[in-house]
């Protein structure tokens, strides 16, 4: 009877130690993050609103578009 204990306990162990997928904690990095896209007022092309320039209420993608 204490061998099948002890074999179970062995089993157990194994399983808990090499087996069970342990919880990872997430990091920042790892988190998929999907950001607003914006069109430029000058040229029309879309960027990331946080690349944006935002001069007058309104977004630009360059400093260029911006100064023209």
């Amino acid at each position: 009877m204490i061998k099948y204990l002890v074999v179970i306990g062995v089993i157990a162990f194994v399983y808990y130690v090499f087996i069970k997928k342990k919880p990872t904690k997430k990091s920042k990095k790892d988190d998929v993050q999907t950001n607003e896209m914006v069109e430029c007022e000058k040229c029309g092309i879309y960027c990331e609103l946080n690349e944006a320039i935002l001069s007058g209420g309104k977004y630009y993608c360059s400093v260029e578009c911006l100064n023209t």
